[in-house]
């Protein structure tokens, strides 16, 4: 029997894998009773402390703002700017992308201006906007 084949069946037999069910046999074979799946042991995943390091630190009224540029935005990028958003609603970050019309991942209907839209997240495809440049410039301490 093929790989695939002995996993379907022991997914047909109740089990997750073909392995599962072939150990299960082996069990019944050595007069073993068999308890598959019985209990749930519960843990937690701690919580971890992390730092985010911005690309560009630039002027603008009354302090300052972050940009990002980014080429690929990975989901644990995304997930990211998730939590900083959530936790320092006050910083503003605000995003360049290569490419703004790049899917999240293959097969997406998704974007990154479309992500970046619907999370409150300001970008900008590919040039930094006039009005960024105008307002780091009005705000410069050269």
């Amino acid at each position: 029997m093929t790989f695939n084949k002995h996993r379907f069946r022991g997914i047909a037999a109740g089990y997750r894998s073909g392995l599962e069910e072939t150990i299960s046999d082996v069990l019944r074979d050595q007069g073993i009773e068999v308890l598959y799946e019985t209990d749930k042991i519960y843990y937690t995943i701690p919580t971890r402390s992390s730092k985010y390091t911005p690309d560009f630190k630039l002027p603008k009224a009354n302090g300052f703002w972050y940009l990002e540029t980014k080429g690929i935005w990975a989901v644990a990028d995304r997930a990211k700017h998730i939590l900083i958003q959530k936790q320092h609603p006050n910083i503003d970050i605000r995003f360049l992308f290569s490419n703004a019309r790049a899917k999240l991942y293959k097969g997406s209907k998704t974007t990154y201006a479309d992500y970046c839209e619907k999370n409150g997240f300001r970008y900008a495809h590919k040039h930094m906007p006039q009005d960024w440049l105008d307002e780091c410039l009005s705000h410069s301490t050269k």
